[in-house]
């Protein structure tokens, strides 16, 4: 292969990595075609890009690029896969994958996130972290835990806070009324008297 030629696989590479901040290897060795062009369409069905690349050209691709450090001392075959929401969805489809019996040859050799290479067992526990859908439902939950207990709070609140009215409400009423008997019974007591003293006069002055 001519090295014009080499340079404009290389920058189609670069092109289509262009911004992608993580991705993970595998390994096809052993896949047949049929099985090899089933992953890639299941793959792509949930956004995922699946490329087989020389080691040599992946390292001039990724040069200067957060992916590059996967590729020191690469050795072997292998394939590069990326897309997905976050790495965390990309390696659990991956490692679904690599756990079918039908894909004996389809293994996880490694994962590139943010600058920092991860080996084999390393990319595998990446599929157990929480997905950022996960992470954002995990959230979701929290706030409206907080927020359910903060409502009962101000209910718990409200609720003792009309009760102490209600007592003053009753207690205000009670006072009301025993100052009406009283001035009911003083008005009572107040007529007869004037009666009685009217009758009096009158006798005296027969």
């Amino acid at each position: 292969m001519s090295k014009y030629v080499k340079q404009l696989i290389t920058n189609e590479v670069k092109n289509r990595l262009d911004g992608v901040q993580y991705l993970m290897l595998v390994n096809l060795t052993g896949i047949d075609a049929n099985l090899n062009k089933n992953i890639r369409a299941n793959l792509a069905s949930k956004g995922i890009n699946l490329m087989v690349i020389k080691n040599s050209l992946a390292n001039r691709a990724t040069e200067g690029t957060p992916l590059a450090p996967v590729f020191k001392n690469l050795v072997g075959a292998n394939a590069i896969c990326w897309g997905a929401s976050d790495i965390v969805a990309l390696a659990k489809e991956l490692v679904n994958l690599s756990k079918s019996k039908e894909l004996k040859g389809f293994e996880i050799k490694g994962a590139a996130i943010d600058g920092e290479a991860f080996n084999a067992a390393q990319a595998v526990e990446i599929s157990k972290w929480l997905t950022r859908e996960e992470q954002i439902s995990v959230l979701v939950g929290q706030i409206i835990s907080i927020g359910s207990a903060l409502s009962g709070q101000i209910i718990s609140v409200g609720g003792a806070v009309a009760s102490q009215i209600a007592k003053i409400a009753e207690k205000d009423g009670g006072d009301a009324a025993e100052t009406t008997d009283s001035t009911s019974t003083t008005d009572s007591g107040s007529e007869s008297t004037s009666t009685d003293t009217g009758t009096t006069a009158t006798t005296e002055a027969s």
